[in-house]
Formats: C-alpha cells, structure tokens, sequence
C-alpha cells in the first residue's frame, strides 16, 4: 500500500505542474511560441522525474492505454485517474486564485468535427509514443522516452489546440481547462470521451505491431 501511495502522490505532482503551466501560460496571456513549448517541456520534466515510479502518466487516457496494453494492473487505473484529476484540479483552482476577482472567461467554442479529430489524432500519437518508447523489453532504459512524450504534446498543441480543440490529449487536462473557465463544458465532456477511445485504439495498435513484447 505504501509503494502505491507513492505512486499516487507522484501522479498527483507531475498532473498539477501540467495543469499549473497550462493555465500559467495561457490564462495569463503568454504569447507566440510560449504555451506550446512550455507545456511540452514541463511534461517531458515531469515524465523523467516520476517515471521510475509511477510510470509519469499524469493523464486517465494513458493510464488507461497502459492498462489495456498489460503495463499498469487495472486495478491501479482508477487509483492513478482520481490522483490526476484531483491534481488537475488543484492546479485550476490555485490558478483561479491567483487570478482573485478578475473576470477570465476566454472559452472558445469549437466545431464537433475538429474536437473529434483533433483530440483523437495526437492523444492516439500520445498513448502511442508512451508504449512504444515506455513500455517495451525493446526500449527498456532508453534515455529519450520523456523527450518523444513531451514533443509529442508541444506538436500537438502547435497543430491543433486552440486552433481546431482544446489541444488536451487528457481528460484532467480537460476538465481542469472547464473549471478555469478556459472550455465549455460540453467541449469538456466531448474531450474526455475521444481522449479514452483515442486511448483504446492505440492499445490496440499497441498490440498489433508489438506482437513479440
């Protein structure tokens, strides 16, 4: 139980710190390049940080392709999602804070099909990368797997967040982006749902072109 909780706790940390930049950098208007590549980094700081611990998901539909794939113990799943989404919202409501008595309401009200597509293609290449270069005896040890992850989500946000959707690739992402008044909530909801099924389906490719692991 002990070793759990620790993994919990740093599901817990590296999903604040995500969440926190996230809405640092765009609710407190950074501009150009700035909130892409923050992001980016802070996951991939994050993934080298807890990786040898809880395997640095920070993110229900990783941790869902991972269980599906056989890495995390299903049982954990539902443990590792609460840790992420209460760390999510921890980090929206300190950003809520500090903002105080401003009025931010900056919530754009994207079409269904580029929610759809937009969210499903890069939290599909997300969950990809993550068992591709975390999860298998091929790769065991490799020194860049928490590069691929974090530019995995700087590209994403470049290509499509905020342009088409969210740009979350993650539900406590999304939801912690509803709380900060930075998505409708029916985006929300729609986020979520695609994020998990986008999530299945690279487990599945998982399992198709990893046939040996």
């Amino acid at each position: 139980m002990k070793e759990n909780l620790k993994k919990y706790l740093v599901e817990f940390i590296g999903t604040y710190f995500l969440v926190f930049t996230v809405g640092s950098t765009a609710l407190f208007g950074a501009s150009g390049v700035i909130p892409a590549i923050a992001i980016g980094f802070i996951l991939m700081a994050m993934v080298y940080a807890g990786g040898h611990i809880s395997g640095g998901h920070y993110n229900p539909a990783v941790s869902f392709a991972a269980a599906m794939r056989g890495a995390l113990p299903w049982r954990h799943w539902l443990p590792y999602s609460v840790a992420q989404v209460v760390g999510g919202v921890a980090a929206a409501f300190t950003v809520n804070y500090i903002l105080g008595s401003e009025v931010y309401s900056s919530a754009a009200d994207y079409s269904t099909a580029g929610v759809i597509i937009g969210e499903f293609l890069f939290t599909f290449a997300l969950c990809h990368t993550v068992l591709l270069t975390a999860t298998t005896r091929e790769v065991r040890g490799n020194s860049y797997y928490g590069f691929a992850i974090g530019s995995t989500v700087l590209v994403g946000a470049f290509a499509v967040g905020g342009i088409i959707c969210l740009g979350a690739f993650n539900p406590a992402v999304a939801i912690s982006l509803g709380i900060m008044h930075a998505a409708f909530w029916k985006t929300v909801a729609l986020t979520f749902i695609i994020n998990i099924l986008a999530a299945a389906a690279a487990a599945v490719t998982f399992k198709a072109v990893s046939y040996n692991d």
